[in-house]
């Protein structure tokens, strides 16, 4: 089947060499999409995030050191009674002025918190592989576009082709007629009938080469370059006919989508035991450094400074506070039951995408080689029918269902092909097996 589709499509090498100039492998535009298409720069970003965040920081087990410093002026009228010894002194000042230094360096370590900092950090590994399976399905989804859309314009253009090839007959067959109308051989209404069927063939060739323009647009407009620049494709579309659909279903779970599904519920698993972590004690070790100095003009104390390290552990213990906690667990569980339901939600719909496409792809094979067959004998029935005509032996009309025919083949048979490619490259996305 292969070497089939290869020899026919082989007949329309540069099929619209006259609309563009510059060769586009199928290669280089998938990485030109993939370097320009901004969901994937998107999915590229939110990956960047979760790395980021994916640190025992921000899962809040690392210490942490804070400092802190404070310089007060203050002016107060001051009325002091003092008894020193049995004698009273009284001090009476106003506007003395007091100054107030104070700083110090404290550092804190979480000890226990019921395993809260464990699940968080493993929580963040599952967001940072969530989104990366996010990135890679967007990825396989830029790819297959790509190569759907590409293999649009070699279809449109393969059949330009074969509508060239039927002008060129047309062309000859209109020559042919006017030497023998020159000799007596042929009438007016064969030279008329001969040049509206020349004609005809024109305006569908014309008709096909808008129908590839846009083709081409919508390629490059997919690719984020500018819709008018002018490329050529390659000119074969090549079928994988080795796929299997028991391959393809036991695959799935590869998918990206399932498997991006598969982390959200390690996630949720993960909340749950975050919210239920808040109803431990948690244990804390705080250390530092304080200084503080006070010196005033008047009064009992005129300077006093103390300086000196601290140490000690803080213990919390919740012990009511309405039930927030259990009611937050709670609902974490119902969310990841609903995590559940998606993925097999997801799985299911991949499963049913599956077994249609392969239906359409297995179809499109089994009718490839017989169409492949129709092709040959149309082609030659075509030519059989214009060296008839040649000789006498064939009318115009005999000539014109040939045509017709070829063009009828051609078009059936490239789009057979067309239909089995892209059929082929859905099920390679669903098993996450697009690439370059």
């Amino acid at each position: 089947m292969m070497k089939s589709l290869l020899s026919f499509t082989a007949l329309f090498v540069c099929a619209y060499s006259s609309f563009s100039q510059k060769r586009l492998p199928l290669n280089d535009a998938i990485n030109i999409a993939l370097k320009n298409n901004f969901n994937i720069q998107i999915a590229k970003g939110n990956v960047d995030i979760n790395v980021i965040n994916n640190s025992y920081g921000m899962a809040g087990g690392l210490p942490t050191v804070t400092g802190t410093a404070g310089d007060q002026e203050s002016v107060s009228n001051i009325n002091q009674r003092i008894n020193n010894s049995g004698t009273v002194a009284e001090i009476v000042r106003n506007g003395a002025t007091t100054n107030t230094i104070s700083g110090n360096v404290t550092g804190s370590i979480l000890l226990y918190n019921g395993m809260r900092v464990v699940a968080t950090k493993k929580s963040l590994e599952a967001l940072q592989r969530q989104s990366e399976q996010q990135l890679n399905a967007q990825v396989q989804t830029t790819i297959a576009s790509v190569m759907v859309k590409y293999y649009d314009v070699v279809r449109q253009g393969v059949y330009l082709k074969a509508l060239q090839r039927s002008i060129d007959l047309s062309k000859q067959q209109l020559d042919l007629i006017q030497v023998r109308k020159s000799v007596g051989l042929a009438n007016n209404a064969e030279l008329f009938q001969s040049q509206i069927d020349l004609n005809t063939r024109q305006q569908e060739y014309l008709a096909q080469e808008l129908v590839l323009h846009q083709s081409t647009s919508d390629l490059l407009t997919l690719l984020n370059i500018r819709p008018d620049s002018n490329l050529v494709v390659q000119d074969t579309i090549v079928v994988d006919n080795n796929l299997q659909l028991d391959a393809v279903l036991n695959s799935l779970s590869q998918n990206p989508i399932v498997v991006s599904n598969d982390e959200q519920i390690k996630v949720n698993e993960l909340i749950e035991k975050q919210t239920a972590a808040q109803r431990y004690p948690s244990l804390r070790f705080n250390t530092g450094l304080n200084f503080g100095r006070t010196a005033s003009d008047a009064g009992q104390v005129l300077l006093n400074q103390s300086y000196g390290p601290f140490a000690g552990v803080s213990l919390s213990v919740p012990i009511y506070n309405g039930s927030i906690y259990k009611r937050q667990q709670q609902a974490a569980t119902v969310t990841t039951k609903i995590a559940r339901i998606q993925r097999e939600s997801s799985l299911l719909g991949l499963q049913n995408d599956a077994v249609k496409t392969y239906q359409s792809y297995n179809i499109n094979l089994s009718q490839l080689n017989k169409q492949r067959n129709t092709y040959d004998l149309s082609l030659q029935l075509m030519e059989l029918s214009q060296e008839r005509y040649r000789l006498a032996q064939a009318t115009i009309l005999e000539v014109r269902e040939a045509q017709k025919s070829f063009e009828d083949a051609a078009y059936t048979l490239v789009n057979l092909s067309y239909a089995a490619k892209a059929a082929e490259i859905e099920l390679k996305r669903l098993q996450n097996k697009l690439g370059l």
